[in-house]
C-alpha cells in the first residue's frame, strides 16, 4: 500500500496544472479526453490541496458577493 501511495505521488503534473484541472472541473466544461489525461497524471496530494483551496476561494467569493449586495441594498 505504501508503494502505491509513493508511486501516485510521483505523477507528472505540477501543482498549478492540478489547479487548472480542478478549475475546469468546477466549471464542468472538461472534455472526456482531457479528463482521462488528467486522471492518469494528477498527483493525489496536489488534488486534495487544490480542492481545499478551490473550496475556500469559492466560499470567500460568495461571502464577498453577499456582503457587497447587502451593503449596496442598505
Amino acid at each position: 500500500m505504501a508503494d502505491d501511495i509513493s508511486r501516485l505521488a510521483r505523477r507528472k503534473l505540477n501543482f498549478f496544472q492540478t489547479m487548472k484541472a480542478v478549475a475546469w472541473g468546477l466549471f464542468g466544461v472538461r472534455k472526456g479526453k482531457g479528463y482521462s489525461e488528467d486522471i492518469a497524471s494528477l498527483n493525489p496530494l496536489h488534488l486534495v490541496i487544490a480542492g481545499i483551496i478551490a473550496a475556500l476561494v469559492f466560499v470567500l467569493a460568495l461571502i464577498a458577493v453577499a456582503r457587497g449586495l447587502i451593503g449596496y441594498l442598505t
